[in-house]
């Protein structure tokens, strides 16, 4: 039976990381992304192949739209050489950064350096795999509960992810010939490093967050993690173009 393999941009920490582990446990084999953080990629790589799956990570700036051809040259390289396969069946859009800044204070270069993240990249680097996505496949890009709710601060972090969810519609719609799925995983507050820890090291938005969520805890990456590869599996494969909140219930 051949393995399945999974494309997972920004995986050496955070979300990225949690939804390899729990991929690799499920026996899916995993391509991992990261910008600089080589060592932690490494590290989850061995974690990969203690999980008894095949684990490879490769360098690629997701805000550099010039690097995806290149990129997408190596995946099929590594695909060949690897796995003896000219293709990989699922894409987790992930890789991102986070930016807290009030409406009337955000910067143009702020503004776009989250559009290149956020939605040139996701954009044009699934065009450039696109011929490498097994038919059949999945795409899950990465939103936030931003998307839903409003919280002072965060509206070009959020308008970038409410872009997401309509490109993962239109994914949908336009490769459904091929059978390929498209979804967004949309995330509550996450206790893990990113936008500068603050979910997990501020305890009074640690608190708030806690208070206002129906399960009565901020989330975890696991809880990502896990949501993410069972969006992988056969049995959610008619789950197509819909946005699906992991937030444990906040602010309902």
């Amino acid at each position: 039976m051949t393995r399945k393999i999974v494309l997972i941009t920004g995986g050496s920490r955070g979300l990225g990381r949690a939804s390899a582990l729990a991929a690799a446990r499920r026996g899916i084999d995993v391509i991992l992304t990261y910008r600089s953080q080589r060592a932690e990629a490494a590290a989850v790589v061995a974690e990969i192949v203690r999980l008894g799956a095949k684990g490879i990570a490769l360098p690629l700036d997701v805000s550099d739209a010039a690097q995806f051809a290149a990129f997408a040259a190596e995946i099929k390289r590594v695909l060949g050489d690897v796995w003896q396969r000219d293709t990989f069946d699922f894409l987790l859009n992930n890789a991102g950064t986070g930016l807290h800044s009030a409406f009337a204070e955000t910067t143009q270069a702020q503004f776009d350096e989250l559009m290149r993240i956020h939605l040139k990249g996701p954009y044009f680097l699934t065009q450039a795999l696109l011929p490498l996505i097994a038919d059949g496949g999945r795409i899950l890009n990465v939103s936030s509960g931003l998307a839903r709710f409003s919280l002072p601060g965060a509206s070009a972090y959020a308008m970038m992810k409410g872009g997401i969810e309509v490109f993962s519609r239109y994914l949908a719609k336009e490769l459904g010939t091929r059978g390929i799925r498209a979804n967004t995983v949309a995330p509550g507050a996450i206790a893990t490093d990113f936008n500068g820890g603050t979910v997990r090291d501020n305890q009074g938005v640690n608190q708030m967050i806690a208070a206002n969520t129906a399960l009565g805890r901020v989330g975890e990456a696991d809880d990502i993690g896990g949501m993410v590869a069972a969006l992988l599996a056969d049995e959610t494969g008619w789950i197509n173009a819909q946005r699906i909140e992991a937030s444990g219930g906040m602010f309902v």
